[in-house]
């Protein structure tokens, strides 16, 4: 039964959205969704060349492990031998496959044989294809994910595709011939190939790549470099086959009126894809392979096999003129067929496209940056992307960074309070209208440049700059301007600029002062009329105290003489 597609896995954690990955897939199978913080393969556009995996910085995606797979064939009694990739000789540096085979025997493997074998036989089969004289174009068939970029992208080119078996599948059918009851691992630095195992799961049982072959050396603590001398190993062309150019180089013969060619990367092989399909490209045989510097330059080698150039050297020193032995395989037993796997293109109409690049902001053809930042070669192809829920519309870069610009100037050009920002030596970076107000400079570019303390008191800022505190809403009186302000000061040091905001507080400061003048000039006042009130009530009381005593003389006077009056009567 087919397993779940999971050869590829996404921990959207660490995805911080730089878009590499859809940048390096060539065929654009990744969804994004910024909404949902969602990355995900699609597994029916795929091609499996592992370029997502190897391009993203923050390896937020993994390959799947199958080892635990082959661990509980080995624990559960099967015979399990492994094809070994030729490779092994880029990936482990100075392992010779005596070691390489010892080393394998650790983990509970019968027997190791070489991928190079079936490598031996499907060349033959290349030169008889080519002898008999082929198709025009014959296309090499041994990388699973260049077979299914024609399959489900190129299937006009399907009849140049060599109907021939990859050298993986070939060996291990070579291998299971000999030990029927055996199971056969692959091992090579290759993604694709977990794919192609489960396609063809009576030749191959399981897949593993380089990285994980390394990680359970690791674990069991086998370690197949060694530095002492190796016998010498018997010649074998075939083991050029993970080079640029091997599989030629292992041709022993040739036809005189063709055209032998390399393309190694998937840009180059689909541009000679597209030649074949066009008529441009005519009798040759191109080798091709979805990754840059062919099998050694693998998605899955591990760390030390990162070297193209000794990767290069350290297989051709392992290779020789002669050929290894496949006489258990002929040419019957490596017939394959490749049938179509069309991929389903919906193709929107030309007015959504146009409706889709002006909510991106591209309004004219002249914003059509098609600077690839989003991952898509072209603006359009991005739109089309955004139209089939591939992609979001805020992936362009050049447009989020417009918008914020436009968005932050709107801003900083209508707030009514002054913004002036410094570099960490307190040179003016800009100054916003506002600012130019307050200041009475005509026009920002007359300061832009200048050091602040043509405009502005330098204390305050290198204040807060040495105490590494801010300074909100300080009230400052700006003499020279005859303004009074809300003076905030901010040190960014993480961007190394000083923001100064200025909020203009000189008409409430007048106003305050007028209240202050009046508010004295009324108390004056009322002191006055205080003072004269006091002065007027001591007048009357002062009179009033006098016109009392007369009146009580005058009264005693006339009681006084009225009691005499009586007193003679």
């Amino acid at each position: 039964m087919e397993r779940e597609w999971d050869y590829l896995q996404f921990s959207g954690a660490n995805c911080k959205h730089c878009y590499k990955c859809i940048r390096g897939c060539p065929v654009k199978s990744i969804l994004f969704s910024s909404r949902k913080a969602h990355v995900e393969i699609i597994s029916d556009d795929c091609v499996i060349c592992g370029q997502c995996f190897v391009t993203c910085p923050q390896k937020t995606k993994t390959i799947r492990d199958d080892t635990p797979r082959v661990r509980e064939m080995i624990s559960g009694g099967a015979r399990v031998y492994a094809s070994l990739a030729p490779s092994y000789a880029a990936n482990f540096p100075g392992a010779s496959l005596q070691a390489m085979e010892a080393s394998l025997e650790k983990l509970g493997f019968c027997g190791v044989g070489e991928t190079a074998v079936g490598a031996t036989a499907v060349k033959k089969e290349y030169e008889r294809i080519i002898a008999d004289g082929g198709n025009g174009v014959v296309i090499s068939s041994c990388c699973h994910s260049v077979n299914l970029m024609i399959q489900k992208y190129f299937p006009e080119a399907l009849p140049s595709l060599a109907p021939v078996a990859s050298p993986m599948r070939a060996h291990c059918e070579a291998i299971k011939r000999d030990h029927p009851e055996a199971k056969a691992v692959f091992i090579g630095p290759c993604i694709s190939k977990k794919a192609e195992a489960e396609l063809y799961p009576g030749a191959v049982d399981c897949a593993i790549t380089f990285e994980e072959l390394s990680r359970w050396f690791e674990a069991e603590g086998v370690s197949p470099q060694q530095a002492e001398p190796q016998p010498k190993e018997e010649a074998g062309r075939a083991r050029l086959f993970p080079v640029p150019g091997g599989i030629l180089r292992s041709m022993a013969w040739r036809r005189a009126d063709y055209s032998y060619v390399v393309a190694d990367g998937m840009p180059n092989c689909i541009n000679a894809i597209r030649g074949v399909i066009s008529g441009e490209v005519s009798n040759c045989f191109i080798e091709m392979s979805a990754c840059v510097g062919s099998c050694i330059g693998g998605p899955a080698m591990s760390g030390a096999g990162r070297c193209l150039a000794g990767g290069c050297v350290a297989i051709d020193r392992r290779a020789g003129e002669a050929d290894l032995d496949d006489s258990r395989l002929c040419g019957e037993d490596l017939r394959q067929s490749f049938a179509p796997m069309p991929v389903r293109k919906i193709f929107p109409g030309r007015q959504a496209i146009e409706e889709t690049l002006r909510a991106m902001g591209k309004k004219t053809p002249h914003d059509e940056l098609n600077c690839g930042s989003c991952g898509y070669d072209t603006c359009r192809d991005k739109a089309v992307a955004v139209l089939l829920g591939k992609a979001d519309v805020g992936m362009c870069l050049p447009y989020l960074q417009e918008r914020a610009q436009s968005f932050s100037d709107n801003i900083i050009r209508n707030t009514p309070n002054g913004i002036i920002v410094l570099d960490e030596s307190l040179t003016i970076q800009q100054a916003n209208e506002a600012a130019c107000r307050i200041l009475n400079i005509r026009d920002e570019s007359d300061v832009k440049g200048m050091e602040a303390a043509c405009v502005l008191d330098p204390l305050p800022i290198l204040d807060a700059m040495e105490k590494g505190e801010n300074v909100y809403e300080k009230r400052a009186h700006l003499v020279e301007y005859k303004k009074y302000v809300m003076q905030s000061i901010i040190h960014d040091p993480d961007h190394s600029i000083i923001i100064v905001l200025m909020r203009d507080i000189t008409e409430e400061e007048l106003s305050r002062a007028r209240k202050v003048e009046i508010c004295g000039e009324t108390i004056g006042i009322t002191d006055s009329v205080i003072e004269h009130q006091m002065r007027t009530v001591q007048e009357i009381a002062s009179l009033l105290g006098e016109t009392a005593a007369e009146t009580q003389i005058a009264l005693t006077r006339l009681k006084d003489a009225i009691h005499n009056e009586q007193f003679l009567h």
